[in-house]
């Protein structure tokens, strides 16, 4: 899985014996198109049909090759895979030290995948219970715009109230302090970082769902501090309450769960950010300026190409699963806060057409991720 030589490799070397020399490589990541399908399948036939759906290679003439038309024997390879994934299909139910039930199933990177556990789970819960919660990651410009455009397009949810996370630290880190020096006060810093939190609370409130700020108190936070960010949130339309579960377990989130309850009464009703009739390339510029900020798209021929290529195929409505650094609203991870005057780069484009969805890969990120330096 973390093998970097892996990544790009040459095969078929030493004759014709070992076929044709060629190029490949692996991206067998957590984050991979099985494990998209996974999570966004409805039920084991769902998940039969998606997994036949996956594009292995293409004829001379240019057509695509499946998996439903890989078989051996008059088995098809869906089946096959299929069968090794019908126990994990189930969903986990585990529970938290309190006693409350919770799902763990799935685990799609939101930079590089769509970021969120199964439809199965999710649908589950909302049978068992009157609210679900469920965590999309890496903020609003993946996991959340994924949530709304892809999960709840193919589980069919209508989600009431959205909770966005933050920390003092995060915005003074956002504001350019270092990470040495987060532990220390510095207001002047935090105001700063609020670029960011305006940027996200802007992203989300596109979606018509009341968004909920729950400011993750941490030990070195200072009372001046949080009451900056939360008189600054509040200043802006929206409900604000500090999170202490991690030191108070629920009594520290009780605030916090009133504040959602009141908040889903004033649910305008959900819509997603795009409608998929319009072409990939407006899809993807409506991503990259109404939620990264960026004042445009510029694509790779490769992936200006392949994109063309994709509408010609019948795989134009399909919605549009970015993968870009979690580390900034831009392509660049380097660019902190709320990055202004730059453009998107898409340097590649994959089609992942069992999961549903296509993939702009944006600036250099990876999608196989190594080890740290230390493990």
């Amino acid at each position: 899985m973390n093998e970097r030589a892996l990544r790009h490799i040459v095969l078929g070397l030493g004759g014709k014996g070992n076929g044709i020399p060629r190029e490949g490589g692996f991206d067998i990541t957590v984050s991979s198109e099985v494990m998209a399908i996974l999570c966004l399948s409805r039920d084991l036939a769902d998940l039969k049909e998606r997994l036949g759906r996956i594009v292995v290679a293409y004829t001379w003439d240019g057509k695509s090759v499946t998996a439903h038309d890989l078989k051996a024997e008059g088995a098809k390879a869906e089946g096959a895979m299929a069968a090794l994934l019908k126990d994990a299909l189930n969903p986990n139910l585990v529970q938290t030290i309190e006693h409350v039930p919770a799902f763990v199933h799935g685990g799609p990177f939101a930079n590089i995948a769509h970021g969120t556990n199964s439809l199965i789970a999710t649908r589950m819960a909302l049978k068992l219970s009157d609210i679900a919660v469920v965590e999309a990651g890496f903020a609003s410009d993946l996991g959340g715009e994924k949530f709304m455009d892809i999960a709840c397009r193919y589980g069919g949810f209508h989600p009431q109230a959205v909770v966005l996370v933050t920390t003092v630290r995060a915005l003074k880190m956002h504001g350019g302090v270092s990470k040495g020096e987060l532990k220390e006060e510095n207001r002047e810093a935090l105001k700063k970082g609020f670029g960011n939190l305006d940027a996200h609370l802007e992203n989300l409130s596109q979606f018509g769902v009341p968004v909920v700020v729950a400011l993750n108190r941490f030990p070195t936070d200072t009372e001046g501090e949080l009451e900056d960010v939360l008189a600054h949130v509040r200043g802006r339309g929206h409900e604000a309450a500090l999170s202490e579960v991690w030191e108070k377990g629920g009594d520290g989130g009780m605030e916090l769960a009133e504040k959602v309850l009141g908040s889903m009464k004033k649910a305008n009703g959900y819509h997603p950010l795009y409608e998929l009739g319009l072409p990939l390339k407006e899809k993807i510029e409506k991503i990259a300026t109404h939620v990264y900020g960026a004042e445009g798209v510029d694509y790779a021929e490769p992936a200006s190409a392949f994109l063309e290529d994709l509408e010609k195929r019948g795989y134009g409505t399909l919605p549009v699963c970015m993968a870009k650094t979690q580390m900034s609203l831009s392509d660049d991870p380097g660019k902190i806060g709320r990055p202004k005057g730059w453009r998107l780069l898409v340097r590649e484009v994959r089609l992942s057409a069992g999961a549903g969805f296509v993939v702009p890969i944006c600036g250099t990120i990876m999608t196989m991720p190594g080890l740290p330096k230390h493990p």
